[in-house]
């Protein structure tokens, strides 16, 4: 570990203590970072792909374009039709999956490190379940004409409500990981039977509007939904980063949080209502998006191989995954499909993959 001289906001490279990982320390006035160098590596390689994947999917469609076309579009270079094109509308999409993509990872990442459980996941312990039943509940109470704040407003509002009943029903004298989960399986189902009996008593139309978006879909995001959702994500970063601290001390343990001077239920609820938002953010704009939550950690947790789940690289998974998903279920497979039908499958199979592995690894 290195250490540099006060002022200096030069990084520099280091051994670890006892020939552990290289780091890099750097240091401004009284604030420090130290970051692993693999940790770094990793994340520029990831951003790398996602930003490879960004520019494929801007120029991947009906109408045929050339990277050369899509830089110039975006820089306004070129005008006319494929400056619409680029910016208007495949723009939009390409954003919200990137954005929405690292929201969901980030908001797993949250709840598995609280819950050390990789199991955990905004939508296996029923938040987004509930999250999909209160915007359903707007859309079927407005009607079509339901506005995208009403959605939010009662996607989040759902998602929060699934939150304290889970949180409410797994509490004994504590929370306990596997509790979590069993419980917010529970609620989930729950939940979901709620959601059936809402389509089933609602208006054709309206119930035909209401399946499209609950099969989550890119398709009708555009500026109008992608703004206001990066709003909600930003602020929920950002008072993450106020938990940043109580989350790497919760990950230790109930006991060790508090003999370290961590307020453990206070600070637990803070965290679960940041990721609460994020997941509740995702789902208004384009529906629940299965499986982005589940994956992205675990995947980000062995490629940098740290010692707890990262929430950076959790997030530049998350978007590359989502991204990927949305140029198969667009331009790879026979006839376009939402996005959320290709993450339940391959999420499907990363799951068997990880009960599996889990199994063997505690046998």
């Amino acid at each position: 570990m290195t250490a540099l001289s006060p002022g200096s906001n030069r990084p520099e490279a280091g051994r670890g203590l006892a020939g552990g990982p290289r780091t890099v320390v750097v240091r401004h006035g009284l604030l420090s970072l130290r970051l692993r160098v693999r940790t770094l590596a990793v994340g520029g390689a990831i951003a790398a792909v996602a930003l490879a994947l960004a520019i494929l999917a801007l120029y991947l469609g009906d109408l045929a374009l050339t990277p050369g076309q899509v830089v110039g579009a975006l820089l306004g270079i070129d005008g006319g039709f494929t400056a619409t094109v680029v910016r208007e509308w495949r723009l939009p999409r390409v954003l919200a999956a990137l954005i929405f993509g690292a929201a969901l990872g980030v908001s797993g990442a949250v709840f598995q490190s609280l819950t050390r459980n990789p199991l955990a996941s905004p939508d296996v312990i029923g938040l987004s379940a509930g999250s999909y039943a209160g915007g359903l509940s707007v859309i079927l109470l407005v009607g079509a004409g339901a506005g995208t704040v009403a959605v939010s407003g009662g996607a989040i509002g759902g998602g929060l409500v699934a939150a304290a009943l889970v949180y409410a029903l797994a509490y004994r004298r504590g929370i306990q990981g596997f509790r979590l989960i069993v419980v917010g399986i529970g609620v989930s189902a729950m939940l979901q039977a709620l959601s059936t009996y809402l389509l089933l008593r609602a208006k054709v139309e309206v119930a035909m509007i209401a399946a499209v978006w609950g099969a989550g879909s890119l398709s009708p995001v555009g500026w109008s939904q992608v703004l206001p959702a990066t709003g909600v994500i930003v602020a929920a970063c950002a008072a993450l980063g106020l938990f940043s601290r109580a989350l790497s001390r919760l990950e230790l343990g109930d006991d060790a949080a508090r003999a370290l001077g961590i307020r453990v239920e206070k600070s637990r609820l803070g965290l679960v209502v940041c990721a609460v938002a994020l997941t509740a953010a995702v789902t208004a704009s384009a529906g629940p998006i299965a499986f982005v939550a589940l994956a992205a950690p675990q995947i980000a947790l062995r490629l940098t191989r740290t010692a707890g789940i990262a929430l950076a690289p959790s997030a530049l998974v998350g978007a590359v995954v989502l991204l990927a998903s949305d140029i198969v279920a667009q331009h790879v497979l026979p006839i376009p499909l939402p996005v959320g039908l290709v993450t339940v499958v391959v999420g499907g199979l990363y799951l068997v993959w990880l009960l599996i592995h889990e199994t063997r690894r505690r046998a």
